[in-house]
């Protein structure tokens, strides 16, 4: 026990120092609350012709849509009291999406489609689905007469290999992650954990829209009835929250080994799934918005906190398809090539300064208006990729 000589040395009182820290906390709260409430009432120009959806607790309105084929622009507006994420699901692949959507506030959501029958999510997981219906149009049936690109074959092909290696390294590394969690060893499953976090990350370009099985994998409380509570909060998430908070293995492995199970299948899909030439570069546009909108400024890794090791892992994920179209890019348009690797290296830059030269912070310690200039890099590098598609006319 300290003695009142030791307090009286100059130094200022405990009980000052206790306030002081309140005092900070409050300060970085106010900050973070700030923050996201500027994010969330940032307005762009409403586009002439959006269709507006208004999205509340049990339903949307409207719960059927019908638009021609092409470019579509929605107005989604949270009327439930729950932040929520608007999807258009084509079975279920995530065709285009918008997350964090606070109550009260609006999203607009752009997206080029192709004729058929789509789902549209309402809120709530549980929740019932609408129909977005698209029709045949000009521009679909140009679609359709234009020649296969040969030049892709080797750009498809190649992508296609990575996403086995790396699924298949997602696949190990999450047994590994069973097997320490089901032997309690904690701070073995911490590391497995991270591991697998790292391979998952590398393929979330393409897993992120598999919907059945991200809802199996990567659901996030936030979107859940019960949230934490829920029977859904399944996956990473649930894992990384016994880990890291409760800091046990106990009760963990059912919801272990129901994730190998799921990546497990995850992989197989991968292995039979049909990608075109405009879903290299449509897949890292999505990502990269998709984490500028929501993981950035809201984080992700909410009990790890190690959100900035992933992106730096989500950023070699989006880069790996669009670094095969560069060489086709290049000779189009080196301006473009340019402006992507530069997209691409601002990105990174803006994520290591964050990270410093040692072991990263923890994401909760870092500063609004820090998480608002990465989440502004991560916008900047979709517009970056988005150019690719036009310049290698598959748009």
């Amino acid at each position: 026990m300290s003695s009142p000589q030791q307090h009286g040395d100059g130094g200022p009182p405990p009980r000052l120092m206790i306030y002081a820290v309140i005092a900070a906390g409050a300060l970085a709260v106010a900050g973070g609350v700030a923050f996201y409430y500027a994010s969330q009432t940032a307005k762009r120009p409403t586009e002439a012709g959006a269709i507006a959806v208004s999205v509340g607790d049990k339903a949307c309105t409207p719960m059927d849509i019908t638009v021609p084929a092409g470019r579509s622009v929605f107005m989604i507006t949270n009327a439930s009291n729950r932040p929520i994420e608007w999807e258009i699901l084509d079975g279920v692949m995530v065709v285009e999406e918008r997350e964090n959507i606070a109550p009260g506030f609006k999203s607009q959501l752009a997206a080029r489609l192709k004729p058929g029958v789509y789902d549209i999510t309402c809120g709530l997981l549980s929740n019932p689905r609408g129909t977005l219906t698209v029709t045949a149009s000009a521009h679909s049936e140009a679609e359709k007469a234009k020649p296969p690109l040969k030049a892709f074959i080797g750009p498809l092909s190649e992508y296609k290999v990575y996403l086995s290696l790396q699924s298949a390294a997602l696949v190990t590394r999450t047994e590994a992650l069973a097997a320490a969690i089901g032997a309690g060893d904690l701070d073995t499953a911490k590391g497995a954990y991270a591991e697998a976090r790292l391979a998952y990350r590398h393929i979330e370009t393409v897993s992120g829209r598999i919907a059945d099985l991200e809802n199996a994998i990567d659901p996030l409380a936030a979107y859940l009835a019960g949230q934490e509570n829920d029977p859904g909060f399944i996956g990473f998430h649930r894992i990384e929250q016994g880990l890291w908070t409760a800091r046990s293995t106990e009760g963990l492995k059912p919801v272990a080994d129901a994730l190998a199970t799921a990546v497990l299948a995850l992989k197989d899909r991968l292995r039979g799934l049909k990608l075109e030439p405009s879903d290299l570069a449509d897949g890292a546009v999505r990502e990269a918005r998709r984490l500028a909108e929501g993981p950035v400024p809201s984080g992700d890794s909410l009990y790890a906190g190690d959100d900035l090791v992933e992106f730096a892992a989500a950023v070699d994920g989006l880069e790996k398809p669009v670094s095969l179209l560069m060489p086709l890019v290049g000779e189009a348009s080196p301006e473009t090539a340019e402006a992507i690797t530069r997209a691409f290296a601002d990105t990174r830059a803006a994520i290591a300064r964050l990270a410093g030269p040692s072991a990263p912070p923890s994401y909760p310690s870092v500063a609004a208006g820090e998480r608002k200039a990465l989440a502004a890099s991560f916008t900047a590098l979709a517009e970056a990729i988005a150019k690719v598609n036009p310049t290698l006319g598959l748009e």
